[in-house]
């Protein structure tokens, strides 16, 4: 089952890696970069901030602390597992930008689990209230994950592993951190 698992993986794969122009490569090398994002996090902070007002800092501290623990979790997991990524894959014809192949292993993206462990985040956080950020954060994370198979580095599976761990992360400290808002603001009432 994990050989027949394997080979689906390779193959779509090698399908969404093989649609590249020179173009695209330098698009998804820049994409795939977290400094580019800048703008899209403080757009973030910013519905954070209008929304939770000094609880915003709170809300910042459990997100740093989230990527971190997002972050760290999927080394742990890469380093246990130890699944050659595709761009160290003898054998795997795969496309490659700027001679970039990552680290060693590759299960699971590290990218994905932390860009949708913002998702998550951030989808508990706002609420309906602020429905129209869901759309700029999902599409962040697909993109942003999509660069990973891309250039090479990350099968499908990796993504789709790294969604998940990072939807359990971010649900979790986006559980933690409304809790601990609703803490803060029930003590001020109090005081």
């Amino acid at each position: 089952m994990i050989e027949f698992l394997d080979h689906i993986d390779r193959a779509f794969f090698l399908f969404l890696n093989g649609f590249h122009n020179p173009f695209f490569d330098g698009v998804m090398f820049v994409v795939t970069k977290s400094l580019l994002w800048v703008p899209l996090y403080l757009f973030f902070l910013f519905f954070v901030i209008r929304k939770y007002k000094w609880n915003a800092l709170v809300i910042v501290v459990f997100a740093a602390i989230m990527i971190l623990v997002s972050d760290q979790l999927s080394n742990v997991v890469k380093d246990t597992v130890q699944r050659l990524r595709p761009s160290n894959q003898p054998g795997l014809m795969v496309h490659i930008v700027e001679a970039y192949k990552g680290g060693t292993y590759g299960f699971y993206s590290a990218h994905a689990s932390n860009t949708f462990s913002v998702v998550v985040f951030l989808v508990i956080l706002l609420g309906r209230k602020y429905w129209y950020v869901t759309v700029p954060v999902i599409l962040w994370s697909l993109l942003t994950s999509y660069t990973r198979i891309y250039l090479g580095v990350h099968y499908p599976g990796d993504i789709l592993a790294g969604w998940i761990a990072g939807g359990l992360v971010g649900l979790l400290f986006g559980k933690l951190a409304q809790w601990t808002v609703n803490r803060i603001n029930q003590r001020k009432q109090y005081l």
